[in-house]
């Protein structure tokens, strides 16, 4: 027992002294990690932090303005503007040889003087490109009866031009010019046309050079204008003024949607209403003229007017009939006992929308197809009606009965 007392005394002394290096090895680890050891990163540096200030400056926490948006049409005009071209004519016409009395009332004494001389009367309009052979469509006004036609191109160009077909009953005419390297206009469609979409109208107004107006599409399918047999026209107002007939109407694209027509908006004397042919009937036209050398229609031979609104009501006719007012000696529908007043309702089963409506259904049709017409008669505004079927064979439109639009 004595011994093992001795043993401990012995030990204790080392053992306190190894427990005492150990916590001083552990104490000095630790005070140099926590030295080199960075401030967390999400704490930020003590001289960073900032009280907000008190009355804030509203314009210094407001996001910047937007910049406003700029809407362009450079590119649609560069695009087409090339394929518009100036045209210059020149007609020779006969008038009264009345001294130095002006022309206009010198043709008033045509009989009282019957000496005649000639003078050249001058012209403007445009047209367009059509396609890499030189064909330029324009509308038929602007080179009726004219004995020398000259094209004038963007790029300076000039060269004359010779008839190769015209169609009188859509006012349009085919032209042919002898250049190389020729800008084609872009064709676009004319069908999926919506009311306020925006257009270009590119032409030669009052012999100024070619300029672009702007405005939107006001209307389609107009017709009742009296300008011509076929009317179908697309409403703009985008200003068309003389010298604009023939140019292009196109969209926000670039791409022609229509041909202008100046002579619309000069019969009705108003401004801010223009008129343009469809680029689909514009189409249609110019290929058949290309084709052909004229545009093949159907012929039935009736003179058709409208049913007013009241006349229908009065008599019970459908809305959108037409009254014969006119049948032609020997005509397919003269030879089916159709006699004027009859009233026609429906063309193959489907009701009809007016006289335009009427002739571009049969013009549609080649020679030799039949058409079925109902017909009510009295005649119309006389009681009783009867309903009556009739087949008619198609012809070809006759030259004469040509360019006569319905009244």
């Amino acid at each position: 027992m004595s011994r093992i007392a001795g043993w401990l005394r012995w030990i204790s002394p080392w053992v306190a002294l190894g427990l005492a290096v150990a916590l001083a090895l552990v104490l000095l680890k630790r005070g140099t990690n926590g030295g080199d050891a960075a401030p967390p990163a999400s704490a930020p540096p003590a001289q960073a932090v900032q009280a907000p200030a008190a009355n804030p400056d509203p314009a210094a926490v407001q996001p910047p303005a937007p910049q406003p948006q700029f809407v362009s049409y450079a590119d649609a005009v560069d695009r087409s503007a090339p394929a518009v071209v100036n045209i210059y004519t020149e007609r020779r016409v006969l008038v009264p040889s009345v001294g130095r009395l002006p022309p206009e009332i010198g043709r008033l004494f045509g009989d009282v003087w019957p000496d005649y001389r000639e003078r050249v009367e001058r012209s403007l309009g445009s047209g367009v490109i059509y396609d890499a052979r030189g064909h330029v469509v324009t509308n038929f006004h602007v080179i009726e009866k004219a004995s020398q036609i000259n094209v004038q191109l963007k790029d300076g160009r000039e060269a004359p031009a010779t008839l190769v077909g015209a169609d009188p009953d859509t006012d349009l005419a085919v032209l042919k010019i002898d250049l190389a390297k020729l800008p084609v206009m872009p064709i676009g469609r004319s069908d999926r046309l919506r009311v306020g979409e925006p257009v270009l109208a590119i032409g030669n107004p009052i012999g100024l050079g070619q300029t672009v107006t702007q405005g939107i599409i006001s209307a389609t399918g107009r017709g009742r204008l009296g300008v011509s047999t076929y009317e179908n026209f697309i409403q703009t107002d985008a200003p068309i003024n003389f010298g604009n007939s023939g140019g292009a109407l196109i969209n926000a694209t670039g791409e022609l949607v229509g041909l202008n027509t100046a002579i619309a908006g000069r019969m009705l004397g108003i401004e801010g209403i223009g008129f343009a042919i469809p680029v689909d009937l514009v189409r249609g036209v110019v290929d058949a003229i290309l084709r052909d050398g004229r545009v093949v229609r159907g012929w039935i031979g009736v003179v058709p007017r409208d049913v007013t609104e009241g006349e229908a009501e009065q008599f019970g006719i459908p809305v959108g009939s037409v009254l014969v007012r006119q049948v032609y000696d020997g005509s397919p529908a003269n030879a089916q006992g159709v006699t004027r007043g009859d009233v026609i309702t429906e063309v193959n089963g489907t009701r009809l929308r007016g006289a335009q409506d009427l002739m571009a259904r049969v013009a549609m049709l080649k020679p030799g197809q039949g058409v079925r017409l109902s017909l009510w008669r009295g005649p119309p505004f006389e009681e009783p009606l009867r309903e009556h079927n009739v087949r008619i064979e198609v012809v070809e439109r006759p030259t004469q009965a040509a360019a006569s639009p319905a009244a």
